[in-house]
């Protein structure tokens, strides 16, 4: 089975390959991922993820979820006290080409934004609403405006005053303006 198949299995029931070096282990991970609904499998070629203690010579080309140690080669790694239902959400999330980390796992290296700089950013889309809503238009004109539904645009608008921390249209458009100066000026 390719990759690329792999990724589309996390719709239904999962094919699990459980991999411990204690057998208790394997055998408490198999029962959960049965009880999950998913089908633990022997073969790890006929498996879409594998769910493994660390002790993996190489996962090849099937996405891994490592309980404990493991390395940045794997797509999913969760600390030894990861509950049932976080390792559940792993397994489906690696299945789907997506990589998991544990906050104590995270890359050392890895940048990550202050949560006050991630409420600036505001999208391209959100801009562009902000800049329509700057120009006086209603939800029902920025729709017709940038060729996107009405609801899109309340949920970008939602957006954009929860980012800027604004309650109201004009009070929106004050904050971005104030912003976009004191950007220009200590930049």
């Amino acid at each position: 089975m390719s990759v690329a198949a792999t990724k589309f299995a996390a719709v239904g029931p999962l094919r699990v390959a459980v991999e411990a070096a204690d057998l208790a282990r394997r055998s408490a991970w198999s029962r959960l991922v049965a009880e999950w609904g998913h089908v633990v499998v022997a073969d790890r070629q006929t498996a879409n993820v594998i769910l493994s203690d660390g002790g993996l010579t190489d996962p090849g080309e099937r996405p891994t979820v490592v309980i404990g140690e493991g390395d940045g080669d794997v797509a999913g790694v969760l600390s030894p006290e990861a509950h049932a239902s976080q390792i559940d959400a792993a397994l489906r999330a690696v299945a789907a080409g997506l990589l998991v980390r544990s906050p104590d796992k995270v890359d050392p290296d890895f940048d990550s934004t202050a949560d006050s700089d991630a409420r600036a950013l505001l999208t391209p889309r959100e801009l562009d609403v902000l800049a329509a809503i700057a120009d006086g238009d209603t939800n029902k004109a920025i729709a017709r405006r940038l060729g996107i539904s009405l609801h899109t645009v309340k949920f970008h608008v939602e957006s954009v005053f929860r980012k800027l921390g604004a309650r109201t249209r004009t009070e929106a458009v004050a904050k971005a303006t104030e912003r976009r100066r004191y950007d220009t000026i200590t930049l």
